[in-house]
């Protein structure tokens, strides 16, 4: 496989067949470097990790389940370093292309997976999402993609980073694709009598967006409508709550969080969480790292018990009033990122500033745990933007099939207009 995209990790061109029969039989998908791999070592985007490894004695159990559904590995892609960035720039292995929007970041951690299913290097793609790392490369690349329900899926032979609010995850360039994997993965299929019936629009987090990329979601929502009746406007900031009848969390405590302060809760919990995990092997091994990662890893260490215990406190307040806001047969329309992806070469300033809006879209439904799908229905100056749908906890499988539902007509729609 000739790699034009540097989507894969050096020496990454490692191939595995499948069953011979199965669902997935006929098609290739490549493993971002956090999933075990038999007979590999698994890099998690650092050299210095990778070099204190051993090489996995088995796959990890995803990727097992899709090669006895019979599609084959075709490779092993790069990650951002400790899969702690959200832009895809690897210090030591450099920035996979984006084939939908050249000159662009591909979006991390998962970049390496995401420009390899854009660029047709595979049909569907492993990647991972903690903090929107399917959701975000999902947008600025042009792809559907879906962060499970937490613990819906096994992450055994994943990488751990923050265990409450990891995930895998997986991209493909087709709906129908994307459903059929799941569908592997969790060994059924959409329950018709749970599909949505009722849509929610979060008008705080559309007006993060420009004027240019809110209008050009506007006309998916209008079709969302069309769809699913009438939306009833929400605020996923719980400043709000007063508005939906939320008085009772607001008594607890849930007053002035906000998206940027969901942000804030979601990063002194991860944080906390990934200096657990790993916080003894880095101060052992002190692992060359881009400084950007530096300084992340470096700030988590600061994290006092006090704010953890405080975000953990609010964390479950904004958990059940996920519960009550998004029941059964619901989802909440969000984007799935705050606009295109950023240039390559974009001032690091700009780039933080655009994480900071990035977390604030993104840190509900890791903190609530729910299921996200992202769907590329718009464009910005000819740059993917997408569309996402957040459903109650389980209803993966009924976003997935709603999701190849509404794009397969759309699809109609737009090669029927004469425009």
């Amino acid at each position: 496989m000739f790699d034009s995209l540097g989507a894969f990790v050096p020496g990454g061109n490692m191939t595995f067949e499948g069953a011979e029969k199965g669902p997935l039989k006929g098609f290739g998908f490549a493993v971002k470097d956090i999933y075990d791999l038999e007979g590999y070592v698994t890099g998690y985007g650092n050299p210095d990790w990778q070099s204190r490894r051993r090489p996995s004695k088995k796959h990890a159990v995803i990727v097992q389940k899709l090669l006895d559904a019979g599609a084959m590995v075709i490779g092993k892609t790069i990650t951002d370093e400790f899969a702690s960035s959200l832009d895809g720039q690897n210090y030591h292995y450099g920035t996979p292309a984006n084939p939908e929007a050249p000159g662009r970041i591909p979006g991390g951690s998962s970049s390496g997976s995401a420009s390899a299913v854009a660029g047709g290097l595979v049909d569907f793609a492993l990647g991972s999402d903690t903090g929107g790392s399917i959701r975000i490369p999902g947008s600025y690349c042009g792809l559907f993609g879906l962060r499970p329900t937490h613990d819906r899926l096994t992450k055994e032979g994943v990488l751990p980073l923050a265990d409450s609010f990891d995930t895998v995850g997986w991209f493909a360039r087709d709906a129908w694709l994307l459903n059929l994997v799941g569908e592997v993965l969790m060994e059924a299929k959409a329950d018709q009598d749970k599909m949505p019936e009722k849509l929610l629009i979060a008008v705080d987090a559309f007006d993060m967006l420009d004027e240019q990329s809110r209008t050009a979601l506007k006309p998916h929502l209008e079709r969302l409508e069309q769809r699913l009746g009438k939306a009833e406007y929400v605020s996923l900031n719980p400043d709000n709550l007063h508005a939906i009848g939320f008085d009772e969390l607001l008594s607890q405590g849930m007053q002035g969080v906000g998206l940027q302060g969901l942000a804030t809760l979601f990063q002194v919990t991860q944080g906390r969480e990934v200096i657990d995990t790993h916080g003894a092997w880095f101060d052992r091994v002190k692992p060359k790292m881009g400084p950007e990662i530096q300084q992340r890893m470096d700030w988590r260490k600061t994290i006092t018990d006090e704010q953890v215990s405080d975000a953990a406190e609010k964390r479950s307040l904004f958990k059940a009033r996920m519960k009550a806001l998004i029941p059964t047969k619901t989802v909440v329309c969000l984007p799935s990122a705050p606009g295109i992806a950023p240039r390559i070469k974009e001032d690091p300033d700009v780039l933080n500033a655009h994480r900071s809006k990035i977390l604030s879209l993104t840190s509900a439904s890791g903190l609530a745990g729910n299921p996200q799908i992202t769907m590329p229905l718009a464009t910005v100056d000819g740059c993917p933007l997408g569309l996402s749908l957040m459903g109650d906890h389980g209803s993966d499988l009924e976003l997935l099939a709603f999701a190849e539902s509404f794009c397969s007509v759309e699809d109609e729609q737009q090669s029927l207009s004469p425009f």
